[in-house]
């Protein structure tokens, strides 16, 4: 189990982002175009290694549910109807810390398949 935890979950007004406070005083303000596209989902991750997708197309997506999933996790649902991720403690943390360097990765993925994160089509 994370040695970290969330003190707070705290969605905008706008569905737009999600607050994440820490029981060590971290705090971290994630896009829920970030949770979206690196989603821990099989949908998104796949079942093994280089089965990952890209998913284009969701700068504007909005955060709609979000659902506690025993005491590790939170399972995060978007108005584009996903909602297969289970976000454990420690992953939100990762993405907390680490996710400019992760989102960069992800635009770079986008730009090598000439996607955009305005135009949706199929995850490749």
């Amino acid at each position: 189990m994370s040695e970290f935890w969330p003190t707070e979950l705290r969605v905008s007004k706008d569905r737009q982002r999600l607050q994440v406070s820490f029981n060590d005083g971290a705090s971290f303000d994630l896009s829920a175009e970030i949770l979206r596209v690196l989603s821990p989902s099989a949908e998104v991750k796949g079942h093994g290694p280089g089965q990952r997708v890209t998913v284009p197309g969701k700068r504007n997506v909005a955060i709609i549910s979000m659902i506690p999933t025993g005491n590790y996790a939170v399972r995060i649902g978007f108005d584009d109807f996903h909602d297969t991720g289970i976000y454990s403690w420690s992953y939100l943390r990762e993405l907390g810390e680490n996710g400019e360097a992760l989102f960069s990765d992800y635009e770079r993925e986008l730009a090598e398949k000439g996607m955009t994160r305005d135009r949706s089509e199929k995850p490749r």
